[in-house]
């Protein structure tokens, strides 16, 4: 579970800057599940500079919340969670010293998107939030206003668990939030699972993959293994201690997606079968595959060129999908080239999918 937040300040000296505006969204890697957004008073003068950039004056906080009148409503939303920030460090050092001023120590596991994202996207001239989402085709409102930024995180967070193939996210935060005994967890996993499409993952305690598996109703595909009576099913029930999972909205991405993950992780009880050579050309050499997304209001993308697959990604907007270099910077490629065209290919030839555009 995350929480993304993103904080407005008055400016000043160090450590004596007060927050003018807040918010926050409880994300679980799917949907936003609550969300708290305050104008905030801080007590104190913005600094002229501030003012011209977040637009906030102190007029319009002089009958906002002070800080202590909401405090108990961010370690609500915030409890059982990791902090998510577009630098982390400033927002996390602003929060624990407005509760230090009133005489509580707030700690929290947090994650950085700027420091996610020179991992996961290296190479980039910049990583501030603005050029960062122009550069990967996220639109962004309210530039420099805490609910505008704090959105805007959340899709960025969104791009980078989907092209995080390593899966440092999702094991940073099992590591840190998953210390619980789970003495009935087969059934408290089932209850928690969606009817939905996509990719599914167990793991140990430490946040290792033991199996990827997928499939169109991720809660069906989970229960059947738990169903399996096999020596090395009983094996995997017992050393596993959560599933995690991954919309993917189309079964042809979940399929590439389930392909490229085994290959990377060599799960323990995943079978290692080498890929059989069938890979024959495509109907065009150029084409974008266009299919359902994980909401209703995006779709997902597939990226073939020169007769090779390049990728898949997820797209909200129109320009996104037609402007091939926005369109790059969107897409997770991959190196299993061979079984992903095949899966492309066989798919193909047996289901339908929304749209086909060809270059």
């Amino acid at each position: 579970m995350y929480t993304i937040i993103d904080i407005e300040t008055t400016g000043g000296k160090f450590n004596e800057e007060g927050i003018t505006e807040i918010a926050i969204h409880k994300y679980d890697g799917n949907d936003i599940i609550d969300s708290f957004v305050s104008l905030v008073n801080p007590e104190k003068a913005i600094q002229p500079f501030v003012v011209n950039l977040t637009g906030i004056n102190n007029k319009m906080l002089r009958n906002a919340p002070k800080f202590y009148e909401i405090a108990k409503r961010i370690i609500e939303i915030t409890k059982d969670s990791i902090l998510v920030a577009h630098n982390a460090s400033f927002d996390y050092r602003i929060l624990r010293t407005e509760f230090r001023r009133l005489g509580f120590e707030f700690e929290i596991p947090t994650l950085c998107t700027i420091e996610l994202s020179k991992k996961i996207i290296p190479g980039l001239e910049s990583y501030s939030l603005g050029k960062l989402c122009r550069k990967i085709g996220i639109p962004v409102s309210d530039r420099h206003r805490a609910n505008g930024d704090a959105l805007a995180t959340i899709k960025l967070l969104q791009i980078l668990l989907q092209k995080d193939k390593e899966k440092v996210i999702v094991k940073n935060t099992i590591k840190s939030g998953n210390k619980r005994d789970l003495s009935k967890k087969l059934l408290t996993i089932l209850d928690e699972l969606p009817v939905k499409t996509g990719v599914y993952y167990f793991h140990r305690y430490n946040g290792d993959i033991l199996y990827i598996g997928k499939g169109k109703n991720i809660k069906k595909e989970v229960n059947k293994v738990f169903l399996r009576v096999s020596k090395k099913s009983r094996a995997l029930q017992k050393e596993m201690t959560s599933v995690t999972f991954e919309f993917t909205g189309s079964e042809l991405i979940a399929q590439l997606k389930f392909n490229e993950e085994i290959k990377i992780h060599r799960p323990k009880f995943n079978k290692n079968s080498k890929p059989k050579i069938q890979y024959t050309k495509y109907s065009n050499e150029n084409m974008i595959l266009i299919d359902k997304g994980r909401v209703i209001s995006e779709k997902s993308v597939i990226l073939i060129e020169k007769n090779e697959y390049q990728g898949f990604g997820y797209a909200d907007l129109e320009y996104q999908i037609n402007n091939l270099e926005v369109l790059k910077n969107l897409i997770s490629s991959t190196n299993n080239l061979v079984d992903q065209n095949n899966s492309i290919i066989k798919y193909l030839k047996n289901q339908t999918i929304e749209k086909i555009i060809r270059f």
